[in-house]
């Protein structure tokens, strides 16, 4: 319509010059139609072209805005994926099992010496019949002798005992220590916890092997004259280079021991008893939120959603100019018509 408009000339130029010749025969009756034709429909297409052109302006300026907001949320988006990346995000899940790789347990007794361990199950410990006297020994053990890997002088002695595997049977480890007399206020045996007995037993370097654990594993204590109860639970944490590092973390329970012996003693009896609390392994490891594939996905779109905002921006820009070409042109007409 836009183009009809404009672009509308005399279509017979025989009524071009028959008009011109009724100007010399009757000026009064050609002056009026002149004039209707140069204010009357000029203005009406003027004002048409007008408010298409400031229809034309408002589009342009919604599409810039639009592109604005196009922009910083590139912006916002490139940043986001940079902090994420920065700031992981620590996953937890559990694995479920029914037998555990059995632990190893490793005392350091200094002077007290092992009386009896047992392995019970459905968390029965029957009673001590003869509390303070050697007794059976019917775990597996092995004494180890190294140097402390912290000073490399001082040797040190360690009775590794393998830990309970069963846990749906509840099975635990039930370990009496004795010690005859002692010069100290308080007495205590040092032990830590190790992921495996079995790799213990297969190393060929097993003063090696406890001087890496000891580096690794955090040292716990138990005290005489009580049971102390161990309820282990194992973390597996998987680094960012992909090794995988063990630990335990335990909850301890006190119980006071009633000696019964006939004669009051100095000597100190220890007993401790290992299990493990549940059947679940806990994984923890770091994980990037972000998705460099979603983020490229949105960067596509939006980069796509600013192509076709410029494309028609420089379309509407054109289109303009063409209108202001065709609106001089016509009115370039209209005057060469009027004179």
């Amino acid at each position: 319509q836009l183009s009809e408009d404009v672009e509308r000339v005399p279509e017979n130029p025989t009524d071009e010059r028959g008009g011109e010749m009724e100007v010399h025969e009757d000026s009064s009756s050609v002056i009026l139609p002149d004039s209707e034709l140069g204010t009357t429909a000029p203005s009406l297409r003027f004002s048409k072209t007008c408010l298409k052109n400031v229809f034309s302006v408002i589009l342009l300026f919604i599409y810039l805005l639009l592109m604005a907001v196009a922009v910083f949320l590139v912006y916002q988006t490139i940043s986001d994926f940079r902090e994420k990346l920065k700031h992981p995000v620590m996953s937890v899940s559990y694995k479920e099992v029914s037998l555990y790789d059995a632990p190893g347990i490793a005392f350091y007794p200094g002077k007290a010496q092992l009386l009896s361990c047992k392995h019970h199950y459905y968390d029965h410990i029957p009673p001590l019949i003869n509390p303070g006297q050697p007794g059976d020994i019917e775990c597996t053990t092995q004494r180890i002798n190294y140097t402390d890997p912290f000073t490399n002088q001082t040797m040190k002695y360690a009775l590794v005992v393998q830990g309970p595997r069963d846990v749906k049977k509840k099975e635990l480890v039930f370990l009496q220590f004795h010690l005859n007399g002692t010069d100290q206020d308080f007495s205590a045996i040092d032990y830590l916890l190790f992921s495996s007995f079995q790799e213990f037993i297969n190393s060929p370097e097993k003063a090696e092997f406890m001087k890496d654990c000891e580096s690794s594993y955090s040292r716990w204590k138990f005290s005489g004259g009580f049971r102390t109860w161990v309820k282990m639970s194992l973390v597996k944490t998987k680094e960012e280079d992909g090794s995988e590092t063990v630990e335990f973390k335990q909850e301890t329970s006190v119980v006071n021991y009633i000696n019964q012996r006939a004669k009051p003693r100095s000597d100190q009896l220890f007993f401790v008893v290992f299990e493990w609390k549940d059947p679940f392994i806990q994984t923890v490891q770091d994980i990037i939120t972000a998705n460099p594939w979603n983020m490229i996905a949105l960067l596509c779109g939006i980069f796509l959603a600013l192509f076709k905002a410029a494309d028609f921006a420089k379309l509407s820009i054109k289109w303009m100019i063409k209108i202001r070409k065709r609106h001089l042109k016509r009115r370039s007409q209209v005057m060469n018509h009027m004179s």
